[in-house]
């Protein structure tokens, strides 16, 4: 699977190796091409999975300020509850599109 931002791949994996959760596809670390990411300070916590750490989505000049998350700690519980290891894999939102 791919997920496209500005018309470029951002990061791939195959399909077998994403976790889904609540109707989002993360992406393993390794599949994200490194050079369109730059460290956010941006956070959001979830009551259940804890806090995210975000990235900005940078590709040909152009920026998508916090459009990719993650949790590099997940909370006591939550990995137990989705049935996987979902530290550091990231999810996509703001206009970046997931295809198969």
């Amino acid at each position: 699977m791919k997920a496209i931002w500005n018309g470029s791949t951002i990061a791939q994996a195959p399909k077998e190796d994403l976790i889904r959760i609540e109707g989002n596809w993360y992406f393993p670390p390794e599949g994200l091409l490194k050079e369109n990411y730059s460290d956010s300070e941006h956070r959001t916590t979830c009551f259940w999975k804890g806090e995210a750490h975000y990235y900005d989505i940078t590709v040909d000049g152009k920026t998508n300020e916090f459009g990719a998350w993650y949790y590099p700690y997940p909370m006591t519980g939550s990995i137990e509850k989705v049935k996987k290891d979902f530290t550091n894999y990231v999810g996509f939102w703001n206009g970046v599109e997931i295809t198969g």
